[in-house]
Formats: C-alpha cells, structure tokens, sequence
C-alpha cells in the first residue's frame, strides 16, 4: 500500500514520524509531557449546592464499591476500582467520572479521546469497534483510519505479564484480547493494540509518543456515562500510562472546580517544582503495601482541626494485618473520607470551634449564616503524615453555599464518610485542589507543594 502512495500523500505522515522521534525522548525524562484535564462538572452551570450534592453522590458510590486487597493470585485486576459509581445508585447525579484526561490516538490525524484518569488501575482503554458501548459525545476510536496502528502480539510480555487477569489469544491474528474487571462490576473487553498517542498543550506544541498499549474496547458495560471514552490507569503496573512512557514521576494540579478551569498533568519530570508555588515543598514516602496492589498508600500520623489534636493515633489510620484499612490518595474519588469514628471526632471538634448553627446538609456538617452575614474563620485541617503536615487550604476543605433566595448561606465541610465498618482512610481529589502533588515513583514519595495551578 505504502509504495502506491504519492509524495504528497505521504509527507503528513513523514511530518508526524518526525514530530514522534523528537518527543518520544522526552518521554524518558528529557521533558515532561502535558496533557489538560477536565473536571466533570466544570462549565455544566451548576450551583454550589448541586456541585456539593453531585460531588457526595459520587463520593459515597466509589466508597461504596469497596476497596479491599486483591485475593490471592489474582493481581491488581482484580480489585482496581476506577469509574466513581456503583449501580443504581447516583440517580440524577449522572454516573460520571471526577477527572478526564484529553489526548489524541492514532496517525496522520490524532483522534480524541477522554479518558478517566485513575490513580487506581493499570489498564489504558477507550471504546472502539463496539458491539456493547455506552454512549459518549464524539466518534468512536476508528483505529482503521490510523497508519500506525497494530495489534499486540499474544507473546508480548505486556500481554501475558502486564497484570491481566484474563489475557487471551486472537487465534486468525496473535493479536492479545482482554478482559478487564473494576470494583464497581463494569467491565471492558476487547483486543490489546498499540498506536501514537498525542498531547496537546496549551501553547500549541504537542508531543507525540509511539508504540503505546491500549485496550480497543469492544464489550463495555457497567456504570460509565456520557462524557468519557474510557480509561486511562495511572497505578504501578506495567500497562499503566506513566509505566509505558517510562517516566519516573507524574504530578497533577486541580484548578478549583467552581472556577470550571483545565488542570494540568505532567508525565515526567518538571524543571523547577517551585514555579508557582504559594508555600514550602514537603515529601511523605509511600507506605508498603501487599505485591500486586496499585493503589498509592501514605502513612497517616493524626489530625488537627484548629488546636485540637483528634485522639487518633497512627494505628487508626494504617493498614491492617489483611490488607484493609489504610490510608490511600486517590484523583477519582471526589471528597476525603474518613471511618466514621474519625469523622464523628472531625465534626465535633469543628462545631465547638466555629460559633454559627449547624446543620446537616447531604451527610455533610454544614454552618448556617444570615443573610449578608460575613462567614467567621475557619480553624486550620492538618493532616499529619510521616515526615510532611499538610495544612490544608480553607478552600480545599470548605465549599461557601450560595446565597440564592437570600434568606441565608453557609458553609459546609466537605469531608464525608467511609461508613461504620470501613477503616479505610480516602484523600480526594476536592482536598488536592490548589495543590501540585507528584508521585515520585523512582524515590517512592508523593510530593506536594500549594501553588497557582492555573497559571501553570
């Protein structure tokens, strides 16, 4: 096919082979890609009432679908858990991610996707081909329509070694198939192919990595909705999008949600850190966990609210003897939870410092003001890990109510519930807002500092 091609038809295709050779090196380190990302809410004129609402929706079904460890031999597919919802449970809320990654596949015209970044699987997918899809707002991947695209070979180590579960064979085409299980019953499956992928930043360069792994997902069922195409894991595992690019750190930088602005994420390392920055640059290591579990776990010590020291110690907040409990960081779960215990404790200490009327509003504790009536301060949230305090912003923790009837806002804590029986500590993705948080993992430390991130 190729020799029948003119000149002119191929030198988009020469151009962007060229485009590939100059960033795949900074895929290994020379620089760090960027990419944008989208809250799902953002832009969608929502109230701050219905963010709150949609945000402890979201919350309670991810909780919900139940982090445990994966069971013997099975891996980390076993267990990851990515898109927020749980069946049936969110109603109005729409079953939608938190965070979507943009970028494009294929070659000599990148196609879109949008893919739910997960901080909890390995798995890089997006439907194409299907026979059993989900609605989404753009094309389908048309990986025909790509002159880089191919199909993964049965005997790759991605296939039989990549942290499948069901790894199979295309016998007509030694192409790898998949089948791929989250926390929450969806499911995908479909063939293991490999293309260019390429992202778009802001100033108009973009960088465009060869020979990447991804799932063409033909069967996909279960809890995904309308804005996403699929999925893009960010965990420890060989298939996973920082794994492929070869890079030994990645960071993220939520822009507030209210403000319906992109955030910026960066696979590779960044040249100055500092850039931006409004605070001090802490590091807390990644606690152990058992071989095969890709969530990102840190060693929680305590925490303060104002002058209060909660009477927790660090055992309440580590992992157990079997694999539960623990306290995780996590990009597609919306708020920060807590066991309830600990909640409870949070709560009280809360309203015995600040002196307004509480109320409940959605499981959340929230203060009531009157009308035109200037909110009190709010006592400082310090989350003590080991070796780092995060002292986090008023923002990142406390969402204003609008005043929309004018009898009255609040404020509320946006903070929830892991439930009674549920020891496992969440950091979400409302309580990162504001912050630039790399996950070094060559050094095997997550990397925080408080910044500008719209102006990064």
């Amino acid at each position: 096919m190729m020799k029948n091609m003119s000149v002119l038809q191929l030198l988009p295709l020469v151009l962007y082979f060229l485009i590939t050779i100059s960033f795949a090196e900074s895929a290994t380190g020379r620089a760090a890609i960027r990419a944008d990302l989208t809250h799902v809410d953002s832009g969608r004129g929502f109230t701050k009432r219905e963010l709150l609402r949609r945000m402890a929706a979201r919350t309670r079904a991810r909780v919900a679908s139940r982090w445990s460890p994966p069971p013997p031999g099975r891996g980390g597919n076993a267990h990851a858990v990515t898109v927020p919802e749980a069946r049936g449970t969110t109603g109005k809320y729409d079953r939608d991610s938190e965070y979507l990654i943009h970028f494009g596949i294929g070659t000599p015209h990148p196609q879109h996707v949008a893919l739910t970044m997960d901080t909890g699987s390995d798995l890089i997918w997006t439907q194409c081909a299907c026979r059993v899809c989900f609605d989404q707002p753009f094309p389908l991947l048309d990986t025909s329509a790509s002159a880089t695209v191919r199909g993964l070979s049965c005997f790759d180590p991605l296939c039989r070694g990549g942290g499948l579960a069901l790894p199979g064979c295309a016998v007509q085409d030694n192409v790898c198939s998949y089948v791929y299980s989250y926390g929450d019953q969806s499911v995908t499956a479909g063939r293991i192919l490999e293309d260019t992928f390429t992202f778009h930043a802001p100033n108009g360069k973009c960088a465009a990595v060869p020979n990447l792994s991804f799932g063409c997902g033909i069967y996909n069922t279960g809890v995904f909705k309308s804005n996403e195409s699929g999925i893009a894991g960010f965990a420890r595992g060989p298939l996973s999008l920082p794994s492929q690019l070869k890079v030994g750190r990645f960071s993220h930088c939520f822009t507030t949600i209210a403000e319906s602005k992109t955030s910026p994420v960066f696979l590779g390392t960044l040249d100055n850190l500092a850039a931006q920055a409004t605070g001090r640059i802490q590091s807390t290591p990644f606690a152990p966990t058992a071989q095969g579990n890709p969530l990102y776990y840190l060693s929680l010590k305590g925490i303060t609210v104002g002058g209060t020291r909660l009477p927790f110690d660090a055992s309440k907040f580590a992992i157990k003897g079997d694999g539960t409990g623990g306290t995780i960081i996590d990009s597609g779960t919306g708020m920060t939870t807590f066991p309830e215990a600990v909640l409870q404790s949070l709560r009280k200490a809360f309203a015995a410092q600040v002196p307004l009327p509480t109320e409940d509003y959605d499981g959340m504790l929230c203060f009531a003001t009157k009308p035109k009536q200037k909110a009190p301060a709010v006592p400082k949230l310090i989350l003590h890990l080991d070796g780092a305090d995060w002292d986090i912003p008023r923002e990142s923790y406390v969402l204003d109510i609008d005043d929309e009837d004018g009898t009255g806002g609040g404020l509320c804590l946006v903070l929830g519930s892991g439930g009674d029986s549920d020891d496992l500590t969440i950091i979400g993705n409302f309580q990162q807002q504001n912050m630039h948080i790399v996950y070094d993992l060559e050094a095997n430390k997550l990397v925080f500092v408080p910044a500008r991130c719209d102006m990064l």
